[in-house]
């Protein structure tokens, strides 16, 4: 969000300042995610003792992982692009 006030500030339209701010942090959302992920998968595919616990945590965190990923890079830019074109 802050990207996207900055070019705001700079003067570009709502549609190009989101745009670019969800761009300038696909890189670290991506890897954030892809890594934390990537971690959780071996639980995901335990069958040893205790995957019945470990197995449906790691389904929902890796659930929420890409949830909150899409949520960022795609569905706030286009929110916030969105409001700020029905502000004006």
């Amino acid at each position: 969000m802050s990207h996207i006030k900055k070019r705001r500030g700079d003067g570009a339209d709502e549609v190009t300042a989101a745009y670019d701010g969800a761009r300038v942090r696909l890189r670290p959302v991506l890897t954030t995610a892809l890594v934390a992920s990537l971690g959780f998968v071996p639980m995901a595919l335990a069958t040893g003792a205790g995957a019945e616990v470990q197995k449906p945590l790691a389904t929902v965190v890796i659930g929420g992982l890409i949830t909150s990923t899409l949520l960022t890079l795609v569905v706030l830019p286009t929110l916030y692009a969105w409001v700020e074109s029905r502000r004006q």
